[in-house]
């Protein structure tokens, strides 16, 4: 399961609107090490020289891999987060995370970041089965 889910947010989602603050609460709460890496890289990019701040370094352990995989691969637990730190994110080989400036999104650091070129060079054999 994503998110330990409180009972007074699934009663918010059971009555049809969630609450934006109460559902990255319960992101921070349940996946840490995800949020605090978005939080992480939010806070580098402004003083970043490229249009990105990025994470090269492998999550320490399977449960924080965990956490990022299924952070990154829920649209709206992504999208919350990108709007909460005002950034756009792009992902990677199991844990090349990248917060980018929204505005860069159409320029060419992103588009190479995204590419399938960069996604094939950024393969090393350690990552096969992350």
């Amino acid at each position: 399961m994503s998110l330990t889910v409180s009972p007074d947010l699934l009663e918010q989602a059971e009555q049809g609107h969630v609450d934006e603050a109460d559902f990255l609460a319960c992101i921070r709460t349940s996946l840490p090490y995800a949020y605090g890496l978005v939080e992480r890289l939010a806070g580098e990019l402004p003083t970043a020289t490229r249009d990105f701040a990025d994470n090269q370094t492998p999550p320490a352990d399977d449960a924080e891999q965990g956490q990022l995989l299924r952070a990154m691969a829920s649209t709206s637990i992504r999208a919350a987060l990108e709007r909460h730190f005002g950034v756009a994110l792009a992902f990677q080989n199991c844990h090349r995370l990248a917060a980018f400036r929204p505005q860069a999104t159409s320029g060419e650091q992103y588009r190479r970041f995204v590419s399938p070129e960069s996604q094939v060079l950024n393969q090393q054999p350690e990552f096969v089965n992350c």
